[in-house]
């Protein structure tokens, strides 16, 4: 990787609709990350919180402002081009399950290795291995809606993990589970973050999933407003941010 930053973002500004109905949903917001932190977006809903994480993920484009992957401009790249930086470079985790309900556990892991051009045995082989990380081996061959909510969430992760990427993207990833299981896929993600390096980005509005962050930036009305830094890990890169304050 060029860069010392996995995300570089500057003045990213997004607006929805148009005259009088115009919502400006991020006005000027900068973020830098660095590989292997684990990061806080911050807020409550309509702060702009998931818009900024969508931008982030390369799942939609700024009004303005620029924002480097990897150290590579994402603005100079083709359509077919981001698609594969996503592919390769993120993993993502939503509150929402979006799994495929009746295709098996293995299918549904796989799928960006399909999308990817992997082939069939490769893609096997890695996916089993990452059931196998998740203790899910065993439901392989089972369909989605047999799983609960935490069985459905471990695959998402695994789902994210297959293509090793380098972020994984996390919008609110325990929203749909208690608080025994919330707290279980809380710590497999860390567990990733701790073991394989694998820089995490989770959007929330629980305080205390994000304080278990090295950082924490908080957005009120399209603004940064503030941010924490943990001061239990001396050793991690700065994040720098911007974009106003409220």
């Amino acid at each position: 990787m060029d860069s010392e930053w996995v995300i570089d973002a500057q003045g990213l500004e997004k607006s929805y609709g148009s005259g009088a109905s115009r919502f400006d949903a991020l006005k000027g917001v900068s973020v830098q990350i660095a590989p292997g932190e684990t990061v806080a977006i911050v807020g409550k809903s309509g702060s702009g919180k998931s818009t900024l994480m969508h931008l982030l993920a390369l799942l939609d484009e700024p009004d303005r402002g620029t924002l480097e992957v990897a150290g590579r401009e994402a603005k100079s790249l083709a359509k077919r081009a981001v698609n594969e930086l996503r592919n390769k470079e993120f993993g993502f985790v939503f509150q929402q399950f979006f799994l495929t309900p009746n295709v098996s556990v293995l299918e549904n892991v796989i799928l960006p290795l399909k999308i990817a051009g992997v082939d069939g045995k490769e893609r096997r082989r890695r996916g089993m291995e990452v059931l196998e990380q998740l203790e899910l081996a065993d439901k392989a061959s089972s369909k989605a809606t047999t799983l609960s909510g935490g069985q459905k969430q471990r695959v998402v992760i695994g789902r994210a993990l297959v293509n090793a990427p380098r972020v994984i993207f996390a919008d609110e990833p325990t929203g749909n589970l208690d608080t025994a299981t919330g707290a279980v896929v809380e710590d497999i993600l860390f567990e990733l973050n701790r073991n394989q390096g694998i820089t995490l980005v989770i959007v929330t509005h629980d305080e205390e999933l994000a304080a278990r962050c090295d950082r924490q930036i908080y957005i009120r009305d399209g603004l940064v407003v503030s941010h924490a830094a943990q001061t239990h890990n001396p050793g991690a890169h700065a994040l720098v941010i911007g974009g106003g304050t409220a």
